[in-house]
Protein backbone atom coordinates (compact mmCIF):
# COMPACT_ATOMS: atom_id res chain seq x y z
CA UNK A 1 0.00 0.00 0.00
CA UNK A 2 1.37 3.76 -0.96
CA UNK A 3 1.30 5.95 2.10
CA UNK A 4 1.13 9.76 -0.01
CA UNK A 5 0.77 12.96 1.20
CA UNK A 6 1.63 15.19 -1.22
CA UNK A 7 -0.71 16.14 -3.53
CA UNK A 8 1.70 16.12 -6.21
CA UNK A 9 2.88 12.73 -5.76
CA UNK A 10 -1.09 11.69 -5.53
CA UNK A 11 -1.61 13.38 -9.26
CA UNK A 12 1.50 11.34 -10.47
CA UNK A 13 0.34 7.83 -9.15
CA UNK A 14 -3.30 9.15 -10.33
CA UNK A 15 -1.66 9.67 -13.66
CA UNK A 16 -0.41 6.60 -13.98
CA UNK A 17 -3.26 4.63 -13.12
CA UNK A 18 -5.10 6.41 -15.45
CA UNK A 19 -3.29 5.91 -18.48
CA UNK A 20 -3.28 2.24 -17.82
CA UNK A 21 -6.81 2.19 -17.58
CA UNK A 22 -8.06 1.69 -14.34
CA UNK A 23 -11.13 2.62 -12.62
CA UNK A 24 -10.63 4.29 -9.44
CA UNK A 25 -12.62 3.78 -6.19
CA UNK A 26 -12.13 6.35 -3.44
CA UNK A 27 -13.19 6.15 0.45
CA UNK A 28 -13.06 9.25 2.39
CA UNK A 29 -12.76 8.86 6.31
CA UNK A 30 -11.40 10.62 9.39
CA UNK A 31 -9.99 7.57 10.23
CA UNK A 32 -10.25 5.52 13.82
CA UNK A 33 -11.49 3.05 10.92
CA UNK A 34 -13.71 -0.12 12.03
CA UNK A 35 -15.99 -2.51 10.50
CA UNK A 36 -18.21 0.17 8.83
CA UNK A 37 -15.63 1.62 7.03
CA UNK A 38 -13.82 -1.81 5.77
CA UNK A 39 -17.12 -2.63 4.29
CA UNK A 40 -16.97 0.50 1.90
CA UNK A 41 -13.54 -0.62 0.98
CA UNK A 42 -14.49 -4.29 0.56
CA UNK A 43 -17.37 -2.56 -1.51
CA UNK A 44 -15.26 -0.83 -3.65
CA UNK A 45 -12.98 -3.31 -4.25
CA UNK A 46 -16.05 -5.23 -5.84
CA UNK A 47 -16.29 -2.19 -8.44
CA UNK A 48 -12.69 -1.04 -8.99
CA UNK A 49 -9.20 -1.51 -9.83
CA UNK A 50 -7.89 0.80 -7.76
CA UNK A 51 -9.14 1.56 -4.44
CA UNK A 52 -7.79 5.15 -2.52
CA UNK A 53 -8.97 5.67 1.29
CA UNK A 54 -8.10 9.08 2.68
CA UNK A 55 -7.74 10.08 6.05
CA UNK A 56 -8.67 13.49 6.97
CA UNK A 57 -10.16 14.93 10.44
CA UNK A 58 -11.66 17.95 8.93
CA UNK A 59 -11.77 21.03 11.20
CA UNK A 60 -14.23 22.60 8.77
CA UNK A 61 -16.98 20.30 9.62
CA UNK A 62 -16.64 20.43 13.89
CA UNK A 63 -18.69 23.11 15.74
CA UNK A 64 -16.99 25.55 18.15
CA UNK A 65 -18.40 23.01 21.01
CA UNK A 66 -17.75 19.55 19.35
CA UNK A 67 -14.86 17.07 19.64
CA UNK A 68 -12.11 17.82 17.00
CA UNK A 69 -9.37 17.98 19.76
CA UNK A 70 -10.64 14.51 21.59
CA UNK A 71 -11.20 12.71 17.88
CA UNK A 72 -9.79 9.23 18.01
CA UNK A 73 -6.67 8.96 16.01
CA UNK A 74 -5.40 5.40 15.71
CA UNK A 75 -3.61 5.64 12.25
CA UNK A 76 -0.76 2.79 12.65
CA UNK A 77 -4.20 0.12 13.23
CA UNK A 78 -5.71 1.98 10.33
CA UNK A 79 -2.71 1.30 8.03
CA UNK A 80 -3.02 -2.12 9.22
CA UNK A 81 -6.31 -2.78 8.73
CA UNK A 82 -5.72 -1.41 5.09
CA UNK A 83 -3.29 -2.91 3.92
CA UNK A 84 -5.08 -6.30 4.93
CA UNK A 85 -7.76 -5.36 2.77
CA UNK A 86 -4.65 -4.69 -0.26
CA UNK A 87 -6.05 -0.90 -0.64
CA UNK A 88 -3.50 0.29 -3.70
CA UNK A 89 -3.55 4.05 -2.00
CA UNK A 90 -3.78 5.94 1.57
CA UNK A 91 -3.87 9.58 1.20
CA UNK A 92 -2.81 11.20 4.66
CA UNK A 93 -2.92 15.31 3.19
CA UNK A 94 -1.39 17.71 5.51
CA UNK A 95 -3.91 19.88 7.06
CA UNK A 96 -1.53 23.32 5.28
CA UNK A 97 -1.88 21.76 2.08
CA UNK A 98 -5.68 21.53 2.49
CA UNK A 99 -6.59 24.59 4.19
CA UNK A 100 -3.68 26.85 2.58
CA UNK A 101 -4.89 30.17 3.65
CA UNK A 102 -6.90 29.31 7.02
CA UNK A 103 -10.40 28.35 7.37
CA UNK A 104 -11.46 32.08 7.79
CA UNK A 105 -10.07 32.28 3.63
CA UNK A 106 -11.23 29.45 2.56
CA UNK A 107 -13.55 29.28 -0.38
CA UNK A 108 -16.20 26.92 0.21
CA UNK A 109 -18.83 24.79 -1.15
CA UNK A 110 -22.66 24.67 0.18
CA UNK A 111 -25.72 22.94 -0.96
CA UNK A 112 -28.64 25.00 -0.23
CA UNK A 113 -31.15 23.75 1.11
CA UNK A 114 -31.01 20.35 2.01
CA UNK A 115 -28.10 21.45 4.04
CA UNK A 116 -29.73 23.80 6.54
CA UNK A 117 -32.79 21.02 7.38
CA UNK A 118 -32.37 18.16 10.01
CA UNK A 119 -28.94 17.59 11.38
CA UNK A 120 -27.82 20.83 9.46
CA UNK A 121 -30.22 22.87 11.74
CA UNK A 122 -28.72 21.13 14.97
CA UNK A 123 -24.87 21.66 13.54
CA UNK A 124 -24.73 24.73 11.58
CA UNK A 125 -22.01 24.87 9.36
CA UNK A 126 -20.96 21.11 9.23
CA UNK A 127 -22.44 20.22 6.02
CA UNK A 128 -20.86 23.08 4.43
CA UNK A 129 -17.65 21.73 6.10
CA UNK A 130 -18.72 18.42 4.70
CA UNK A 131 -18.87 19.65 1.13
CA UNK A 132 -16.50 21.71 0.94
CA UNK A 133 -13.65 19.04 2.08
CA UNK A 134 -15.54 16.30 0.00
CA UNK A 135 -15.39 18.42 -3.25
CA UNK A 136 -11.83 19.04 -2.35
CA UNK A 137 -10.70 14.88 -2.10
CA UNK A 138 -12.88 15.15 -5.14
CA UNK A 139 -10.12 16.99 -6.91
CA UNK A 140 -7.22 15.78 -5.73
CA UNK A 141 -8.08 12.13 -6.09
CA UNK A 142 -10.22 12.25 -9.10
CA UNK A 143 -11.70 8.72 -8.73
CA UNK A 144 -14.14 7.61 -10.89
CA UNK A 145 -16.20 6.03 -8.36
CA UNK A 146 -17.20 7.17 -4.62
CA UNK A 147 -18.21 5.94 -1.06
CA UNK A 148 -20.07 6.63 1.45
CA UNK A 149 -22.38 4.65 4.59
CA UNK A 150 -25.49 5.15 4.43
CA UNK A 151 -25.62 5.54 8.48
CA UNK A 152 -24.86 9.66 7.71
CA UNK A 153 -27.87 9.24 5.56
CA UNK A 154 -28.15 12.96 5.16
CA UNK A 155 -24.79 13.67 4.49
CA UNK A 156 -24.65 11.48 1.77
CA UNK A 157 -27.87 12.74 0.14
CA UNK A 158 -25.75 16.40 0.36
CA UNK A 159 -22.65 14.98 -1.81
CA UNK A 160 -24.91 13.12 -4.11
CA UNK A 161 -26.63 16.62 -4.83
CA UNK A 162 -23.16 18.81 -4.71
CA UNK A 163 -21.94 15.92 -7.45
CA UNK A 164 -24.61 16.53 -9.60
CA UNK A 165 -25.16 20.57 -9.31
CA UNK A 166 -21.30 20.83 -10.28
CA UNK A 167 -21.20 18.17 -12.85
CA UNK A 168 -19.04 16.26 -11.59
CA UNK A 169 -17.36 13.25 -13.45
CA UNK A 170 -17.71 10.58 -10.97
CA UNK A 171 -20.62 7.89 -9.24
CA UNK A 172 -21.42 7.99 -5.69
CA UNK A 173 -22.76 4.86 -3.74
CA UNK A 174 -24.57 4.54 -0.67
CA UNK A 175 -23.51 1.39 1.42
CA UNK A 176 -25.32 0.35 3.97
CA UNK A 177 -25.24 0.74 7.51
CA UNK A 178 -22.60 -1.84 10.02
CA UNK A 179 -24.01 -2.76 12.72
CA UNK A 180 -23.08 -4.25 16.00
CA UNK A 181 -24.70 -7.32 17.22
CA UNK A 182 -26.86 -5.84 19.41
CA UNK A 183 -28.26 -3.48 16.34
CA UNK A 184 -25.59 -0.74 16.99
CA UNK A 185 -24.46 1.35 14.46
CA UNK A 186 -20.98 1.41 13.96
CA UNK A 187 -19.26 4.81 14.56
CA UNK A 188 -15.84 6.02 15.51
CA UNK A 189 -17.81 8.12 18.48
CA UNK A 190 -18.89 4.98 20.02
CA UNK A 191 -15.86 4.55 22.05
CA UNK A 192 -16.97 7.17 24.25
CA UNK A 193 -20.09 5.51 25.65
CA UNK A 194 -19.96 4.60 29.41
CA UNK A 195 -20.06 0.88 29.87
CA UNK A 196 -23.88 1.37 30.86
CA UNK A 197 -24.47 4.21 28.14
CA UNK A 198 -23.27 1.34 25.67
CA UNK A 199 -26.24 -1.07 26.88
CA UNK A 200 -28.66 1.42 26.45
CA UNK A 201 -27.29 2.73 23.22
CA UNK A 202 -28.99 0.47 20.80
CA UNK A 203 -32.51 1.05 22.33
CA UNK A 204 -32.35 3.51 19.58
CA UNK A 205 -32.16 1.48 16.37
CA UNK A 206 -35.00 -0.66 18.65
CA UNK A 207 -37.21 2.28 19.21
CA UNK A 208 -36.90 3.60 15.67
CA UNK A 209 -37.76 -0.05 14.73
CA UNK A 210 -41.06 -0.33 16.41
CA UNK A 211 -41.86 3.82 15.09
CA UNK A 212 -41.44 2.10 11.25
CA UNK A 213 -43.63 -0.85 12.16
CA UNK A 214 -46.65 1.10 13.25
CA UNK A 215 -46.16 3.49 9.97
CA UNK A 216 -46.17 0.41 8.04
CA UNK A 217 -48.90 -1.02 9.82
CA UNK A 218 -51.08 2.54 9.01
CA UNK A 219 -50.01 5.12 11.36
CA UNK A 220 -49.87 8.11 9.32
CA UNK A 221 -50.21 10.68 12.50
CA UNK A 222 -46.08 11.30 12.27
CA UNK A 223 -46.71 14.24 14.17
CA UNK A 224 -47.78 13.03 17.01
CA UNK A 225 -46.08 9.70 16.63
CA UNK A 226 -42.78 11.31 16.48
CA UNK A 227 -43.54 13.28 19.64
CA UNK A 228 -44.84 9.94 21.30
CA UNK A 229 -41.08 8.44 21.07
CA UNK A 230 -39.47 11.32 21.64
CA UNK A 231 -41.01 11.23 25.36
CA UNK A 232 -40.22 7.39 25.25
CA UNK A 233 -36.45 7.79 24.66
CA UNK A 234 -36.46 10.78 27.27
CA UNK A 235 -37.88 8.12 29.99
CA UNK A 236 -35.23 6.27 29.01
CA UNK A 237 -32.33 8.47 29.45
CA UNK A 238 -31.36 9.44 26.00
CA UNK A 239 -31.71 13.39 25.04
CA UNK A 240 -33.31 13.46 21.67
CA UNK A 241 -31.50 15.96 19.04
CA UNK A 242 -34.06 14.99 16.47
CA UNK A 243 -37.02 12.23 15.43
CA UNK A 244 -37.80 13.06 11.75
CA UNK A 245 -39.45 11.11 9.32
CA UNK A 246 -38.92 12.44 5.77
CA UNK A 247 -38.97 12.30 2.10
CA UNK A 248 -36.19 9.41 1.64
CA UNK A 249 -35.09 11.69 -1.85
CA UNK A 250 -35.42 15.53 -0.92
CA UNK A 251 -35.89 15.11 2.65
CA UNK A 252 -38.62 16.91 2.80
CA UNK A 253 -41.88 16.54 4.89
CA UNK A 254 -43.26 13.79 3.29
CA UNK A 255 -46.66 14.08 1.21
CA UNK A 256 -49.78 11.69 0.27
CA UNK A 257 -47.68 10.22 -2.74
CA UNK A 258 -44.85 9.74 -1.14
CA UNK A 259 -44.04 5.87 -0.72
CA UNK A 260 -40.29 5.96 -0.74
CA UNK A 261 -39.47 7.43 3.20
CA UNK A 262 -36.73 7.41 5.77
CA UNK A 263 -36.77 7.72 9.54
CA UNK A 264 -33.62 10.05 10.66
CA UNK A 265 -32.96 10.05 14.34
CA UNK A 266 -30.03 11.48 16.71
CA UNK A 267 -29.61 11.45 20.01
CA UNK A 268 -27.11 12.30 23.06
CA UNK A 269 -26.26 9.60 25.26
CA UNK A 270 -24.65 11.48 28.31
CA UNK A 271 -21.66 13.30 25.97
CA UNK A 272 -22.27 11.30 22.88
CA UNK A 273 -24.04 12.30 19.95
CA UNK A 274 -25.42 8.65 18.21
CA UNK A 275 -26.98 9.20 14.99
CA UNK A 276 -28.85 6.41 12.97
CA UNK A 277 -31.98 5.96 10.13
CA UNK A 278 -33.76 3.66 8.59
CA UNK A 279 -35.48 3.69 5.08
CA UNK A 280 -38.63 1.53 4.20
CA UNK A 281 -41.62 2.14 1.79
CA UNK A 282 -45.47 2.59 2.23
Amino acid sequence: MRVISEISDLREVRRTWQNNGKVIAFVPTMGNLHQGHLNLVREAKNHADIVVVSIFVNPMQFGPDEDLDAYPKTIENDKRLLEELSVEALFLPHASDIYARGLEQQTFVEVPGISYMICGASRPGHFRGVATIVCKLFNMVQPNLAFFGEKDFQQLQVIKAMVTDLSMNLEVFGVPTTREDDGLAMSSRNQYLKEEERKLAPTLYVKMQSMVKQITDGRRDFNRLTEEYKTQLAELGFSPDYLEIRNDETLLQPGHEDKGLVLLAAAFLGKTRLIDNIQFNL
